[in-house]
């Protein structure tokens, strides 16, 4: 038997995962040499953890376990994870420790605005853990941040990567009306992975939230991402693509999924490299602005370069439209 203790930053050891603790160990598979990375040694990427540090501040880089944290560290890029570091969410597949979250740090926006200030950011992403505890979810707390950026570093455009919003009415459409430039909210898997996978979301009210999002402001980019290699049939992602397409989203992220303990859920097959290509390809075919298909893809990798394409390829749509 395995217990996952919190090796992540300087936290004083505890388990991680008490809700995972009673799960038999799941077999972890060799990785092939496709999906493995280099440990993070460069000055820049000890230049950004330090930033990150001192400002007291929580990255998904380092909770979820990230394989890029290297190579966007290096380049002093960062997902911010706000809200804390405790999610009230138990999914399979997540590394980001599950519990009662404490209170919400007042000066976290601020915080976090001076961060993106100092590190000279032209693009952040911002998400959190899952707060069900909150009556809005933690929309507000989103408005907050996005407005300190705004004030601090009014160049940079701004990404968020938002949880569901079960049964939080309201809270979407002040996150919305915060205005920032992509609203990016994860499936994470196909419909059929959702009771083992993801237990506390519902498929169909998170193709419902980024519909909403375009519906509210149309001029909005709209993202969403899913990792494979947790059991789905190929046929299954196709339609997940045109879930997606219905509510209009633009980009699509793919991804392997690696499974961060023997107590979460096993990785079934590491789809290859050609694989994952012939995803975009057929994602491209369904009318996706941009995608992202990779082994190592993750939703905030490459993000403002990705941001970048994504603004070029919705003007060359509009510009061919207009012919």
């Amino acid at each position: 038997m395995v217990t996952v203790f919190d090796a992540v930053s300087d936290r004083a050891q505890r388990v991680r995962h008490p809700e995972k603790a009673h799960r038999p160990d799941t077999e972890v598979l060799r990785k092939p040499d496709w999906i493995r990375v280099k440990a993070p040694t460069s000055k820049g990427y000890q230049e950004t953890r330090s930033i990150v540090k001192s400002h007291k501040l929580v990255t998904v880089c380092e909770e979820a376990g990230c394989p890029n944290i290297g190579e966007c560290w290096d380049k002093k890029h960062a997902t911010f994870m706000i809200m804390g570091e405790i999610c009230t969410r138990a999914c399979a597949f997540c590394n980001v420790a599950t519990g009662k979250p404490n209170a919400l740090d007042l000066d976290e926006p601020a915080n976090v605005a001076k961060a993106v200030k100092q590190m000279g950011l032209s693009h952040v992403v911002i998400t959190s853990v899952d707060r069900d505890d909150l009556d809005d979810g933690g929309a507000e707390h989103f408005e907050k941040v996005i407005f300190a950026i705004r004030e601090a570093s009014p160049e940079t455009t701004i990404e968020i990567l938002t949880p569901d919003f079960l049964r939080k009415p309201g809270a979407l459409e002040r996150v919305v009306a915060a205005k920032p430039d992509v609203f990016n909210h994860n499936l994470e898997t196909v419909p059929s992975n959702y009771l083992t996978v993801r237990p506390g979301a519902r498929y169909f009210h998170s193709i419902r939230l980024l519909q909403r999002v375009k519906e509210l402001d149309p001029t909005m980019f709209t993202k969403s991402g899913i990792m494979v290699g947790l059991g789905e049939e190929r046929n299954e992602v196709l339609q997940l693509m045109d879930d997606l397409r219905t509510a209009d989203v633009d980009f699509l992220t793919i991804g392997q999924y690696l499974q961060p303990s023997r107590k979460h859920h096993k990785v079934e097959k590491f789809v290859t490299p050609e694989e994952f290509k012939s995803y975009e390809t057929v994602a491209y075919t369904k009318g996706f602005l941009m995608v992202s298909s990779s082994p190592l893809t993750r939703s905030s990798h490459h993000a403002g370069d990705d941001f970048a394409r994504l603004k070029a390829a919705r003007e060359k749509k509009l510009a061919a439209a207009a012919e």
